[in-house]
């Protein structure tokens, strides 16, 4: 999220030869949760332990603060951070190089009075999402923008969704083929939004049609399986429910009622027919929601529930039939998916809050700690630590994967991790 200008004639003719990023390749890290939304890197080679003087490849500074998590393809990775300067905050992506670190662009897209936010939170915590040959860089109320991913060139600007943000804002996008998705719950009349990725004109808009008394959240939408016959769905949480709507034209197919829960964070998952879904606060409660169904279907399709450690930031994770959760004091539950059946419940060993969402490697989870230690978890019935690592900086973002290590962001820095 500022003004650190791009590079000009010279530069960009080296930025020509040296970025050689491939469009038509799959995305390593394309979001906040991977390829397929999961935290899920199935075929990359991770280191499993390392610190401060081990498995560290390099270490750069970035300016400002943000907590999105860094995505990455090919030769390069990129982000976005917010940068206060004299009342205002400047909103800015930025594309590196991932062999040693080295900035290849930076570009200062939006510009705002710096509002006030919850002192965990940053102007810059969505996440970055890479589509095509298109870096889209979303800043909740203060605008979305889609870039060249090779020279950072701003392709659309999208800044007429004004709504007041309470805390800041979070939630990331999500892409389908031809458009995103993304909420915007702020302190009043939330709603959910569809832009084009073509020219970021609004595709739909569709208020969020809920009674509760704090409406705002940061959850990000994660798309559903679709079913044979059906139309595409996309389930956006929110407070007081999980919604689904038609991607096409945003439709309400059914929604999943929890209450008064607010400023819901975590990301659902999906494992077979079903969807896992935190409430937020006060009291976060883990629902198993069975997919199908029109209309209301809270009574009908609820499979099971948990109301004991559950997570108000962090995302859940399932490996095979297990499903994980840290809550937001380091409590690891593990359950089986399919019943609900609690396995084990543990405490992780990094002092400190955890928000950032797990991922799984390297067959191993990881869950990292706010103050920048990651315990690194066998999955299985045995609760099993198989390292203990600490690079000692805070920081609330999730793991950027790649094919050899980990993207790591702190406060001030980024961590490339690799053997």
């Amino acid at each position: 999220m500022f003004g650190i200008a791009m590079k000009f004639a010279a530069a960009a003719a080296f930025l020509a030869l040296t970025c050689t990023c491939s469009l038509d390749a799959a995305p390593d890290w394309p979001d906040f949760r991977g390829p397929e939304g999961t935290g899920h890197a199935p075929e990359a080679d991770v280191p499993l332990k390392w610190s401060i003087s081990q498995n560290v490849r390099w270490k750069i500074d970035v300016p400002g603060k943000g907590w999105s998590t860094p995505v990455a393809r090919g030769n390069h990775f990129w982000i976005t951070t917010a940068i206060e300067n004299g009342g205002k905050t400047d909103f800015v992506a930025k594309c590196f190089q991932l062999r040693d670190g080295r900035e290849i662009w930076s570009q200062k897209i939006f510009s705002a009075e710096t509002p006030k936010k919850h002192k965990k939170n940053s102007y810059a915590s969505p996440s970055p999402l890479l589509v095509g040959d298109q870096l889209i860089a979303h800043f909740g109320p203060y605008g979305t923008a889609a870039l060249d991913i090779k020279t950072g060139k701003v392709n659309w600007e999208q800044s007429s969704l004004v709504f007041k943000p309470v805390h800041g804002n979070g939630g990331s996008p999500v892409a389908a083929e031809d458009r995103i998705f993304f909420s915007c719950d702020g302190a009043a009349n939330p709603f959910v939004v569809s832009l084009s990725l073509a020219d970021g004109s609004v595709l739909w808009k569709t208020p969020r049609n809920v009674e509760v008394s704090r409406t705002f959240s940061f959850s990000t939408p994660l798309r559903l399986p679709q079913r044979t016959g059906e139309p595409a769905l996309v389930a956006i949480p929110g407070s007081g429910a999980v919604i689904a709507y038609e991607e096409a034209t945003g439709k309400e197919v059914w929604r999943f009622d929890y209450d008064e829960g607010y400023s819901v964070v975590p990301r659902p998952v999906i494992y077979e027919d079903m969807l896992y879904v935190c409430s937020g606060f006060n009291r976060a409660v883990l629902f198993a929601i069975r997919l199908g169904g029109k209309g209301d279907i809270t009574e009908s399709h609820l499979a099971w529930k948990n109301e004991k450690a559950i997570p108000k930031e962090s995302s859940p994770i399932i490996v095979d039939d297990l499903l994980y959760l840290n809550d937001d004091k380091g409590v690891l539950s593990c359950f089986d998916a399919k019943t609900g059946e609690e396995i084990y419940r543990e405490r992780l060993s990094g002092t400190g809050n955890y928000s950032a969402s797990p991922v799984y490697a390297s067959g191993h989870l990881f869950f990292h700690s706010e103050n920048g230690q990651t315990t690194v978890v066998k999955p299985g019935k045995t609760f099993s630590v198989a390292a203990e690592n600490d690079i000692d900086g805070y920081g609330l973002c999730s793991f950027g994967v790649l094919d050899d290590g980990f993207l790591i962001r702190t406060e001030d820095s980024i961590f490339r991790i690799g053997k």
